[in-house]
């Protein structure tokens, strides 16, 4: 069997082969250029023949696609896609190129089985589907970010000459305001200006309800997607863009791996018998599964009783950007239940016959210590110790079991 890395790049190709005995057969710069890249295919391919098939490691990037078609196209019998390291020093195609060879090579069997590999951060490939549905949720995203740039360009304009106090309305994205903006009488520089963002204004308008419309079509088909809509705010492009990012939550043994999948997870730096260092979130995942769980914390930090007295009783120890991320952070976990189980978000008190959410239940204090009743003394006192971890135990997840 061959080993095959590549480091790929817009122009060109850095590729490391190796043989079964993890020596370098061949090492090479190659253009992307159809020709070039087929012709080495073929001669990797001419070469396993009798080898068993090719194993290839390729570090992810934006551009995979096309290079992931040709390669399974030629047979390739195992493509391992992985997120990039940190860059090094004394970073070159070359050196990168050999050190993904050395990886794929000395843990050949933990990444054909499908292991884990310590320090190495594995990407699964989305379905096409999922793929399509990041696809969509991405460019509504940004269509949103482009309509909020044209929009604060616009009342910077109005800043400039004092002009904001004389619009109709409280805030500019409403027809009176718009109606009073094209009519308002200005330089001649600023109103050509002015056009130009009205303009563009409403054609990403146009864009985000065709595009809104797509993604409600879409996520209706999703029931994972239908499943997390559940949750306070999680509306259509929301729950569709989580649900493409998740894939499949079987993949995910436990609630912490979904968080840790999504960069929730705190950072550390330990060492010897030191005090135990947490840093930052990780911020390893994906950046629009983040933003979409900030946006939905809002929501139901309004709504649900229970998450809000858990929020504040850490903002009170840690301040409230560290409180709305460890909220992020349960959402996460409560999101792989929801799946897991097929269960929807369930809010406190609310018990309308039609609305399945009803409690973020934590254990009954009262019940607690009338189950101890008749034990020894020594081991009431350990519980009273432990009530406080139960407490915050039952705090993790807004889900109740059937």
């Amino acid at each position: 069997m061959l080993y095959l890395a590549v480091d790929q790049h817009r122009k060109q190709l850095t590729v490391n082969l190796r043989d079964e005995a993890g020596d370098v057969i061949l090492k090479r710069q190659i253009s992307t250029e159809w020709k070039r890249v087929r012709e080495f295919l073929d001669e990797v391919r001419n070469r396993s023949v009798s080898g068993g098939g090719v194993v290839t490691i390729v570090e992810i990037c934006g551009f995979n696609d096309w290079f992931l078609k040709m390669l399974a196209e030629y047979g390739c019998r195992e493509i391992v896609l992985v997120q990039p390291e940190k860059r090094s020093k004394n970073k070159t195609d070359r050196r990168d190129a050999d050190g993904l060879g050395e990886l794929l090579w000395t843990n050949r069997q933990r990444l054909l089985e499908g292991k884990k590999v310590q320090n190495v951060r594995r990407i699964v490939p989305p379905s096409p589907r999922d793929a399509e549905d990041r696809q969509l949720t991405a460019v509504r995203q940004r269509l949103g970010r482009l309509r909020t740039r044209t929009i604060n360009r616009v009342q910077h304009l109005l800043l400039k000459h004092n002009l904001q106090q004389e619009c109709p309305t409280k805030g500019l994205q409403t027809k009176a305001a718009r109606k009073w903006l094209t009519k308002l009488e200005l330089g001649m520089m600023d109103r050509l200006e002015l056009d130009h963002l009205l303009s563009q204004w409403e054609l990403y308008d146009k864009q985000i309800v065709e595009l809104e419309t797509r993604i409600g079509a879409r996520q209706a088909e999703n029931q994972a997607a239908v499943t997390i809509a559940t949750i306070p705010g999680a509306g259509p492009y929301g729950s569709l863009a989580l649900a493409s990012s998740i894939g499949s939550v079987d993949r995910f043994r436990s609630a912490r791996s979904l968080a840790h999948y999504w960069g929730l997870t705190p950072g550390c730096r330990n060492s010897g018998d030191a005090t135990r260092r947490l840093g930052s979130i990780t911020k390893e995942g994906s950046a629009m599964a983040r933003f979409i769980l900030g946006q939905i914390v809002v929501h139901i930090l309004r709504r649900d009783g229970r998450m809000k007295e858990w929020f504040q009783r850490i903002k009170k120890r840690r301040g409230s950007k560290i409180a709305r991320v460890a909220v992020m952070r349960r959402v996460a976990t409560i999101i792989w239940h929801m799946l897991k189980h097929q269960q929807a978000y369930r809010l406190i008190g609310d018990n309308a016959p039609n609305d399945p959410r009803s409690a973020c239940l934590l254990p009954d204090r009262n019940a607690f210590f009338e189950a101890r009743q008749g034990r020894s003394n020594e081991d009431c006192g350990q519980d009273k110790k432990k009530l406080p971890r139960l407490r915050e135990r039952g705090n993790r997840t807004s889900l109740t079991r059937p």
